[in-house]
């Protein structure tokens, strides 16, 4: 398996139909969480500038995806019972102070996903984006339990943290969902000291003007 997995953003209708092809075999196919094509991987967010998805293709063959969404509905975290467990989370402070984007839809094909260059690869080119875009923080959402939850790689090696939980969500799934929070330039600073060989497989490729942006003081936890 080569080490060079080239990342796709989704901007055509070929590479929408691509990242159709992996959420089809694993949100619908594989986990039964959605049915629809629309729901899995909408036509309307090639036009939609607060919407990024990524294709990760080695060898030219669609093997994993991820979704970006730029300052998502926070309200509807409410409406799915939200419940704080990180005591030193204020959450409006939180929502006020920073820019938010959501990261989701993370899905790797199963003979992929013990190539964690794969993850690495589609984190970075989103992370990319997001720095660019001047968003300072990720939320997102995975399933407690869940057999290929991505939980250890965003807790151990990205370095969210969890800060709420909510029993239903938009996806056809019992399990609770874990909110979690990263904080980008924490993130990167903290990489760049302890996981080495991460850091640089994140940030390959990376402008010199990203860097600038994650090189001041660590902002304060969220």
């Amino acid at each position: 398996m080569k080490h060079d997995i080239q990342v796709l953003r989704v901007d055509t209708q070929s590479q929408h139909q691509m990242a159709l092809e992996v959420m089809r075999a694993i949100y619908r196919d594989e986990k039964n969480w959605v049915g629809d094509d629309e729901r899995l991987v909408a036509k309307a967010d090639l036009e939609n500038n607060s919407v990024s998805w990524f294709v990760a293709t080695p060898n030219g063959r669609p093997v994993g995806v991820l979704r970006v969404l730029y300052d998502p509905p926070l309200e509807l975290y409410r409406a799915y019972g939200f419940k704080v467990v990180a005591e030193d989370l204020n959450l409006d402070a939180f929502i006020r102070q920073s820019r938010i984007a959501e990261i989701g839809r993370f899905a790797v094909l199963p003979e992929y996903r013990r190539n964690l260059l794969v993850a690495v690869a589609l984190m970075r080119a989103a992370a990319g984006e997001t720095v660019e875009r001047g968003y300072t923080h990720y939320i997102t959402d995975v399933f407690e339990g869940e057999r290929h939850s991505p939980y250890d790689f965003h807790r151990r090696v990205m370095g969210f943290r969890l800060v709420a939980t909510h029993d239903k969500g938009e996806l056809n799934c019992s399990n609770r969902r874990l909110t979690m929070v990263l904080d980008l330039r924490d993130a990167y600073q903290r990489l760049r000291r302890t996981r080495r060989w991460v850091f640089r497989r994140l940030t390959q490729g990376w402008e010199p003007r990203l860097h600038r942006l994650l090189n001041g003081p660590v902002a304060d936890k969220a």
